[in-house]
């Protein structure tokens, strides 16, 4: 039976500032998520956050870009907008970017990550969520997950997976995307995923030669970037991935290994700030230090028939302490530089954010050097 999963995720207000979502606001997604599943729109469900981003993680036999599973995260964000309004949240409705439903919400400010695939006999799917960066952030770990053997042990001694894998690699500036193959095709992939705000990585496949289909994809990320649809900066993107494990796959154990050091994101405070991605619980995702340091969440479920079961928090474990202390020592070291580069974002990223209206304020007062 083909399953889709979806994690379908928008800021709507946060608690306080850009801090966490509230209570009530989960509460209103749990109703009308299992109105949808009693009324088989949706074959099982989870509500959670990171930061301040409301997350709707979904399971349907209705495919991607189900008009039905997309007009009823659209209907819930807007429900929990008026909620947010009422409590005079911050942001209220900061990812509503429309005013009308056209389908599916791409391209309306909610992140995207959907997958459909053939349910194996034993299906573990990990869903990861970030607050305070861009979809450029993943390509880190998703990189070291499916195609780095000092991070994936079953890439050297595995036969399932020894063959490698197939990026998808969005560039979301142009508006194309080309797919790559490792690790014949490695280098050419480093080339544009380095370039993280502009070349993202999509899916990940099989290859053909992999017991699994190699039209389902391993893994998906949302590539949605706000300021493209908002035309100026209105927050950070957010983004969110789904990520299959085991047979055939990578275990669970080397897909989170490729948390395991805090590398530097774009985001972070106003969205102008390079500073480290921290694996944390669902419960210490608030971003308070400077709204952050940027997080980034984990949930593991089996799925079975397309019912999940409650999930596990992988982050909380003390095997990640010394990760978010390393990231903990990279904040302070960013913090010291201030409003210079490289904590502060170079010009050419800064493009979308509030330092254009400096520069327009300041324009007339420049004058040429003699």
């Amino acid at each position: 039976m083909k399953i889709t999963f979806s994690i379908i995720k928008a800021d709507v207000g946060g608690w306080p500032g850009h801090v966490k979502v509230h209570p009530d606001l989960e509460k209103i997604a749990y109703k009308q998520l299992i109105g949808a599943q009693r009324s088989k729109i949706l074959k099982d469900f989870h509500v959670t956050h990171c930061g301040d981003d409301l997350e709707l993680i979904m399971t349907h036999t209705n495919g991607v870009d189900s008009k039905e599973v997309h007009e009823l995260a659209w209907n819930t964000f807007l429900e929990a907008t008026e909620k947010a309004r009422d409590l005079g949240l911050y942001g209220a409705g900061q990812d509503i970017l429309s005013d009308a439903f056209s389908g599916n919400v791409r391209g309306m400010g909610p992140g995207v990550a959907e997958m459909e695939f053939t349910e194996r006999k034993a299906e573990p799917v990990i869903a990861f969520m970030m607050d305070k960066t861009e979809p450029g952030a993943f390509n880190y770990p998703i990189y070291k997950i499916f195609a780095d053997p000092f991070n994936t042990a079953g890439l050297i001694i595995d036969p399932s997976i020894h063959d490698g894998f197939v990026f998808d690699v969005w560039d979301i500036k142009e508006h194309k995307n080309v797919k790559l193959k490792t690790p014949e095709e490695m280098y050419d992939l480093l080339a544009l995923i380095g370039a993280k705000s502009r070349f993202v990585i999509k899916h990940v496949y099989p290859k053909k030669s992999s017991k699994l289909p190699s039209d389902e994809a391993a893994a998906v990320i949302s590539t949605e970037k706000l300021y493209q649809i908002a035309g100026e900066y209105v927050g950070k993107d957010d983004p969110v991935a789904a990520v299959r494990a085991q047979s055939g796959l990578p275990a669970v154990g080397e897909v989170l290994e490729g948390f395991s050091h805090g590398h530097l994101v774009s985001g972070w405070m106003r969205g102008s700030h390079n500073g480290p991605l921290m694996p944390v619980s669902v419960e210490q995702a608030q971003c308070t230090r400077f709204d952050g340091p940027p997080r980034v969440t984990a949930l593991g479920f089996q799925m079975h028939n397309g019912k999940l079961t409650e999930p596990v928090d992988l982050f909380d474990d003390p095997a990640f302490d010394y990760v978010r202390k390393q990231s903990q020592q990279i904040t302070e070291y960013m913090r010291v530089h201030g409003p210079f580069e490289p904590h502060r974002l170079p010009m050419a990223d800064m493009e979308y954010t509030t330092l254009p209206k400096v520069m327009k304020k300041l324009g007339k007062r420049f004058t040429n050097v003699k």
